[in-house]
């Protein structure tokens, strides 16, 4: 069998490229419309986008014009109450700055050159002046702090001073510890206080001035009272 009758009795497709390019043609013709109302609508999202961006560089601009308007009327303002500044130099003096007092001097027989014992602006005097005022109030401040009282520290104390036994004398007893006297101690009330098996305990009170007298020099000076005394104890410590 020869090639040519080989190639007849094969299945081959010699018009594939003729169906291929009606193929092309119908999805073209029918695709084409689409295509084209896509890119329409891509058109008009741009020019939105652009009219959108192109409103607000002009609000931006409008803003920016304002700006510089006020800018302006402000720098005018500025030069004006520079100019009226410059022409009264007087009234732009510091408003906080006092100019020393002048002294007046009358200038006796007409002699003008005559200036050894003229003090314009009068510093040493006024240096004095502000001396003698200030020593003035100083002393005045302390006349009257010493003539305040000053506040003496106290403090309220109970004691309780005990017996040996129920046969001491109370009475005695408390003769003794009142017979306790120095600068800054008061003696006050007093009381028995029954304690157990017939025994009664002295509960005095006592005002003292803080920096005069202790609780301890009053505890020493009690118990010398030996043939009455067994014990002295701080029952309350009061502040006044």
């Amino acid at each position: 069998m020869s090639g040519v009758q080989c190639l007849a009795t094969e299945n081959i497709w010699f018009d594939k490229h003729c169906y291929d390019e009606a193929e092309k043609r119908f999805y073209e013709g029918v695709n084409g419309p689409a295509t084209h109302q896509q890119q329409s609508s891509s058109h008009a999202g741009a020019d939105q986008e652009l009219t959108s961006r192109m409103k607000s560089l002009e609000l931006e601009n409008r803003t920016l014009h304002k700006v510089v308007e006020d800018m302006r009327a402000t720098l005018q303002k500025l030069e004006s109450r520079v100019a009226v500044l410059e022409k009264s130099p007087t009234s732009a003096a510091v408003p906080c700055a006092k100019a020393a007092p002048v002294k007046q001097v009358k200038v006796e027989n007409g002699d003008d050159d005559d200036d050894d014992d003229i003090d314009l602006f009068g510093s040493d005097d006024d240096d004095e002046e502000a001396e003698r005022l200030k020593q003035e109030r100083v002393e005045a401040y302390a006349a009257k702090k010493a003539k305040k009282p000053v506040l003496i520290a106290k403090s309220s104390i109970i004691l309780d001073v005990k017996p040996w036994d129920d046969e001491t004398d109370m009475a005695q007893l408390e003769e003794c510890v009142r017979s306790v006297q120095m600068d800054g101690l008061l003696w006050g009330a007093s009381k028995l206080v029954p304690v157990g098996y017939g025994i009664k305990k002295l509960q005095i009170n006592c005002v003292v001035e803080d920096d005069k007298v202790g609780t301890d020099i009053l505890e020493e000076e009690i118990t010398k009272f030996e043939d009455f005394v067994q014990s002295v104890d701080v029952a309350a410590f009061n502040k006044i």
